[in-house]
């Protein structure tokens, strides 16, 4: 469990960008649960979601540089998260898939030529002898355009991508699991980048 708790190259928590942030929206006296839940809320409506950001360079993956940017993609957002837990002392680690998004297509495959969003990223906490798998991708205001319920955390569940729109319609779908990771794996996802945007190559 120690791996999960510690400082990454990607996962700059000593960083006082990381630490004001998380002192500004938890309390010393705050619960672990209490604080999985505000550091949730805090991470997924600070940052607006905008899956288009794609960086080559290092240096714009670690977490004290993807909170200097105003909006993220899942990946950032996650990677937000999981430097927040673990500095509060709470194991994080990141876990990758492959979605379908149902709702905005247009908009998604005039740029990535596809319906698939890959590779997504969620989090992963231990809370209570169990890990939680939790997505802070989607900000309130974005749920609120796209006609889905806000998704919350409560502590004790998972708290994944809705399945369903708020009219029913399918929203979310996982077509693939790639696992869970200790720190970002770069190489990893430039790969499957590649794969899936050879139309993108010169961002990669």
């Amino acid at each position: 469990m120690e791996k999960y708790l510690r400082i990454t190259e990607f996962f700059d928590f000593d960083q006082k960008i990381v630490q004001n942030f998380v002192k500004f929206y938890t309390n010393e006296n705050d619960t672990d649960k209490e604080k999985a839940i505000k550091l949730f809320r805090a991470v997924r409506d600070g940052w607006y979601y905008y899956p288009y950001n794609i960086y080559a360079d290092k240096k714009m993956l670690k977490t004290s540089a993807i909170m200097q940017r105003a909006r993220g993609h899942c990946q950032d957002k996650a990677c937000i998260l999981v430097s927040c837990f673990r500095f509060v002392g709470l194991p994080a680690r990141l876990h990758l898939a492959k979605v379908i998004n149902h709702i905005a297509l247009e908009n998604i495959e005039s740029k990535l030529k596809t319906q698939e969003l890959t590779p997504h990223a969620s989090v992963q906490v231990f809370l209570n002898d169990k890990w939680r798998d939790i997505t802070p991708a989607f900000n309130k205001e974005l749920c609120d355009k796209l006609n889905v319920h806000t998704l919350e955390f409560d502590g004790e569940n998972d708290a994944m991508f809705q399945q369903f729109s708020k009219d029913g319609g399918q929203f979310m779908e996982y077509v693939e699991d790639y696992g869970v990771f200790e720190d970002y794996p770069y190489e990893f996802v430039r790969k499957n980048l590649k794969e899936h945007y050879p139309h993108m190559l010169e961002w990669l």
